[in-house]
This record gives C-alpha cells, structure tokens and sequence, in this order.
C-alpha cells in the first residue's frame, strides 16, 4: 500500500510526539497496524515493536526459577499456589 507523505508525517508526530501507539494511530487514520509499523520502522524508530510493560510476574520470577531448578517436575498449578503465598 503507497502511502502519502502527508499520512506519514502524521503517523510520526502521532508516535513520537502524541505518544500514542501503533494501534491507536491505525484506528485513527484508518490504515492497517502493520503499515504503521513499517513507517516507523522505516524512519528509524527501532521501539515501534519493542516497547515492554513490565508483567505481575516479574516480582515471583526468581523466586520460580530457584524452585524449579531445585524441583523440576513440580507443576505450573502447584508453583502458583505456592507463589501465593510466597
């Protein structure tokens, strides 16, 4: 799909200033996410795929990577209830 200049030039005042994501932009301008993505990809924005939000696990995962390379059979079901009280 050809894209004006015009419709870039949105697209990268949307994400790099508004701050609004690859999704948002999409459904605002009508286009598909991945033609988003590759405009953005293609003016040199390496983070348009790479933003990380942190997860509710990262707070058990030590504690679950040491349990299970002391018990590695033990199951996901079990390592939860155990993480609970944990």
């Amino acid at each position: 799909m050809a894209v004006s200049d015009e419709i870039k030039a949105k697209i990268l005042r949307y994400f790099h200033v508004e701050k609004w994501r690859v999704g948002t932009i999409s459904r605002q301008l009508n286009i598909h996410y991945t033609v988003v993505q590759r405009i953005l990809l293609q003016s040199g924005s390496a983070e348009a795929n790479s933003i990380l939000r942190p997860s509710c696990l990262d707070q058990f995962l030590p504690f679950i990577l040491n349990t299970l390379k002391k018990y590695p059979k033990l199951t996901a079901s079990r390592l939860y209830q155990m993480s609970r009280i944990f």
